[in-house]
Parts: structure tokens; sequence; C-alpha cells
């Protein structure tokens, strides 16, 4: 799958006990969705931000995920 979500902590690091990445999804939008229904989860298991990759180039980020 070419779009995943890559995992970070503020400081651009991998969470402790998180993966690097999400699991794959098929369209940018599948990616979009999912992020934005799972958000508050992954900041409760310590993700600050997230880039979101196509393949291994970066589409976009880093995002926050805290609230404004």
């Amino acid at each position: 799958m070419p779009w995943t979500w890559q995992y970070e902590a503020a400081d651009g690091t991998t969470p402790a006990g998180q993966p690097e990445r999400s699991q794959g999804f098929p369209t940018q939008a599948d990616a979009e969705t999912w992020i934005g229904e799972s958000w508050q989860e992954l900041l409760d298991g310590g993700v600050e931000q997230v880039s979101l990759l196509e393949d291994d180039r970066v589409a976009y980020g880093p995002m926050s995920l805290q609230p404004e």
C-alpha cells in the first residue's frame, strides 16, 4: 500500500511503544479519512505529529495532532 502515516514525537523521533508507520492505505483519501478518525487515539498513545507518505516521499507534514 503506497500511502502511510509516519508517527512522530514533537522532536521528530518515533514515539516509544509505537511503530514507525501506520498500516498502508490504497489512496490518499483513505489515509486522510483514517487519521481523521484515529488522531485522538494516536495522541493518547504518545504520537504528537504525523507526516503523510506516498511510498517513501513525504506528501505533507509534519502535522500536529494537538488541538489548537
